[in-house]
């Protein structure tokens, strides 16, 4: 199920670059065009700042020459140098040399020395980290190719065993075609010849029964002559069984097509290719409550992508499971412990393609922020498992469901999504507040922000003017807080501590300033419906 998380969502940012680092911690530019080069970094986003926007990864690695340059032809960057750093500007060097070694005092001496040492010894660890890296990279090579050729080989075995099992089972059912052939054909046949062999039999004794009675002459034998003439007569001598023609009897033979010879040759040989590299990657990792957002992009043009899939597993884990299938390049994956590291890749489905592209390069990443989690117990609510859903049950108590602890920081984003929806009430409310106060019906009320199911928004028991779409089925709603001032402000509206709070809901979203009595630093969240049905996912 996937959640829209919008751009101003200010949860930590977990960067992943798909290539060695350089200096200053920039990223060696994956895609040049023209005549230019380009050296971008994806922004570090931490607590309270916001994660950059999604950027187009660029599908040509880093090590990849161009016009003949050398296999290692990374970006150069300029820098400021200090005349005491490894390899300083020529008018300083000249200066340095105008002047004189001797003419240099011996602390200006030393402290170029130690400059000079600095600088090689910061050399030596940006050369061992492009090393590393080059390592890295030369253990993906090696360790793909190997899998590849493992697949590779275990696929085409497969498709062996395949096609010589079909093929002996196509064999064994023209056979038995044969046989009932045959079967069918013969036996008329067999009954036909048995009928002429008693014939035979028949024949033979009537002459020998013929011979006898002649041989004995007229006066003897007449009566034998006069029983052999009836029983002759009965035989019926002059008819004779039809045996079919040769024309007209089966005559099997193999129909055979030689051309499933060429027609199978010409799929084999365009069956399976070899990629150098998948067409989408996983362009970024931010974490969140008890989840990661993922976000990826497509790296190669020419690859128009209809679908995309992400899996994910636990590092201990050896199996990969479906997280999400669709059109997205973003989808929040949840039900993920704290500290805990998962990898995740992508693959895509082209325009009208069946078979799933190469799978991206597996990405690491984890949360270090602790799950939200409504309070169990409390009668009128149900949870799930993981007290990360709440439900409205049939019970007629009524009341604020709080979070257990004060979880939600300022500078993150607190997402509610709403499952499914029950009857609309004007005192329903979602929101934060500074403090839990048991016994009230709703966060309507002061030290707490909301928005109510039909769309009201409530600072400090107040409605704003403003108003936010009807929640309904599906409806995410963001809550955005940052610090604004601290200490005493010049207002005649009380409150000494200033948030400001930005609320979103179905594309829409509204601005305000939440005046507290005293600092907080950390809040409560909290819900309260009136009627049942109501369901409402936080992270």
């Amino acid at each position: 199920m996937r959640s829209d998380v919008g751009s101003t969502s200010k949860s930590v940012v977990i960067h992943f670059s798909l290539t060695p680092r350089v200096s200053g911690g920039s990223t060696p530019s994956q895609a040049r065009r023209g005549s230019g080069a380009e050296v971008r970094d994806l922004a570090e986003g931490g607590a309270g700042t916001r994660p950059p926007a999604a950027r187009g990864c660029q599908s040509r690695p880093p090590w990849a020459g161009r016009g003949g340059a050398s296999a290692c032809a990374w970006p150069r960057r300029a820098a400021r140098r200090h005349p005491g750093q490894l390899g300083a500007a020529p008018a300083a060097a000249g200066r340095a040399a105008g002047r004189g070694a001797m003419e240099l005092e011996p602390e200006l001496l030393l402290q170029e020395a130690r400059e000079n040492v600095e600088a090689a010894q910061s050399y030596r660890r940006e050369l061992d980290q492009r090393l590393q890296g080059l390592r890295e990279a030369r253990r993906q090579i090696k360790e793909s190719a190997s899998q590849t050729r493992d697949v590779l080989k275990q696929h085409f075995n497969d498709l062996k065993g395949t096609l010589g099992k079909l093929l002996d089972e196509r064999l064994v059912t023209l056979l038995q075609e044969v046989d009932t052939i045959e079967q069918e054909t013969i036996k008329p046949l067999d009954d036909c010849q048995k009928l002429i062999e008693h014939g035979v039999n028949t024949a033979e004794d009537l002459v020998q029964e013929g011979e006898i009675a002649i041989l004995g002459g007229v006066g003897e034998q007449k009566e034998k002559l006069w029983s052999f003439t009836k029983k002759a007569l009965h035989i019926q001598l002059d008819s004779l069984p039809e045996v079919p023609l040769l024309v007209d009897v089966p005559c099997l033979s193999a129909q055979l097509d030689d051309s499933i010879l060429n027609i199978v040759k010409d799929h084999i040989f365009k069956h399976g290719t070899v990629a150098s590299r998948p067409p989408v990657q996983i362009e970024e990792l931010i974490e969140k409550p008890g989840g990661i957002i993922v976000r990826w992009c497509k790296v190669d043009d020419d690859f128009t992508a209809q679908d995309y899939r992400l899996q994910f597993r636990k590092c201990t884990s050896n199996h990969f499971e479906d997280v999400y299938v669709g059109s997205e390049t973003e989808f929040i994956v949840l039900h993920i412990d704290p500290n805990v590291d998962y990898q995740f890749r992508v693959c895509a489905r082209g325009d009208g393609r069946q078979e799933w592209s190469p799978w991206s390069v597996p990405q690491i990443g984890h949360s270090t922020l602790v799950p939200h989690e409504w309070t169990a117990g409390f009668e009128g609510y149900s949870l799930s498992s993981r007290r990360n859903i709440a439900l409205r049950n049939d019970s007629e108590s009524s009341g604020v469901l709080y979070s257990s602890a004060p979880t939600y920081f300022c500078g993150q984003t607190l997402t509610f999504r709403v499952e499914t929806v029950g009857q609309p009430d004007r005192r329903d409310s979602i929101g934060v507040c500074a403090e839990r106060q048991n016994g009230c019906d709703s966060l309507q009320r002061d030290q707490a922000v909301c928005i109510s199911t039909n769309g009201a928004v409530f600072v400090n028991g107040k409605e704003m003017t403003n108003q936010l779409p009807a929640v309904t089925s599906g409806s995410t709603v963001t809550f955005d807080i940052e610090a604004v001032t601290l200490g005493s402000t010049n207002n005649n509206e009380g409150g000494n501590f200033k948030l400001r709070v930005t609320i979103s809901s179905n594309n829409r979203e509204v601005v305000f300033d939440w005046l507290l009595d005293q600092s907080c630093g950390s809040l409560y969240f909290g819900c309260s419906f009136f009627y049942p049905g109501w369901k409402v996912l936080v992270f």
